[in-house]
């Protein structure tokens, strides 16, 4: 959170971050080292003005992939079904998310500020046996 001091008292206000990603998780995970995924990020003071940039992006990002998962209402994974990548490690292909999320001050928004008119699915993407063996390892069982 932001602080400054005015007159003789704290304030505090939120800062309020639209970000997207592209990687092998959806955005809701936060695993240790989701940050690296993150290909860009608008920033506001303004919870309304975030949100009103989410809701271009998604409809940008909505029109150029087919299928698509929405999590928290403000996070969605968008996604194509050939864009898959092998991992050596578990040894099975892997799918590639083109993410969304409107996070308060680098976390999660609270659900009380959530919009049911985005939560929406229209497919299940592919899991492989890597997914699984992430969750494990940061004891998300």
């Amino acid at each position: 959170m932001l602080r400054s001091l005015v007159g003789s008292e704290m304030c505090i206000r939120d800062r309020y971050q639209v970000i997207r990603m592209y990687g092998a998780m959806e955005p809701w995970w936060f695993l240790d080292d989701w940050k690296e995924d993150i290909t860009k990020v608008l920033e506001f003071d303004n919870y309304h003005e975030a949100l009103q940039c989410y809701q271009k992006e998604w409809a940008k990002l909505r029109r150029r992939y087919s299928d698509f998962n929405s999590h928290g209402d403000i996070m969605t994974a968008f996604w194509n079904k050939q864009d898959q990548h092998w991992c050596e490690e578990c040894g099975d292909y892997v799918q590639r998310y083109h993410s969304l999320a409107l996070l308060t001050d680098w976390q999660e928004t609270p659900s009380s500020w959530f919009r049911p008119t985005f939560t929406k699915q229209n497919d299940t993407p592919f899991r492989s046996k890597c997914f699984i063996k992430q969750k494990n390892e940061q004891g998300q069982n």
